[in-house]
């Protein structure tokens, strides 16, 4: 759901690659921040993957410190939902588009 009309963008910091969690989160932060949106981090109690989340978080964006922390297959089904930006490097990547999937 949106507050004051930012839209959400989907925090993911895989601490089994992050050397400096905290640091990977407060510069992610600061990213969504700069992009104009709203950061939502995931509940670590959570046992859905990252895909399911985002798409229950209703994000339009997931922000992640580096392409590592996320598997390609992972990214792959978060694509299906949702953009993806690191900050280092600095990289976007669209979602998939739907166009003429008949879904």
């Amino acid at each position: 759901m949106r507050q004051h009309g930012e839209p959400i963008a989907f925090g993911w910091v895989d601490d089994e690659v992050s050397t400096a969690p905290d640091w990977d989160r407060a510069q992610v932060s600061r990213l969504a921040r700069r992009l104009g949106y709203r950061l939502v981090w995931p509940d670590m109690r959570s046992l859905l993957p990252v895909a399911d989340q985002v798409r229950n978080a209703a994000a339009e964006v997931v922000i992640m410190p580096a392409p590592a922390h996320l598997g390609p297959l992972e990214l792959n089904r978060v694509m299906d939902n949702a953009d993806v930006e690191t900050v280092l490097p600095r990289l976007s990547f669209a979602r998939w588009s739907t166009a003429g999937t008949g879904r």
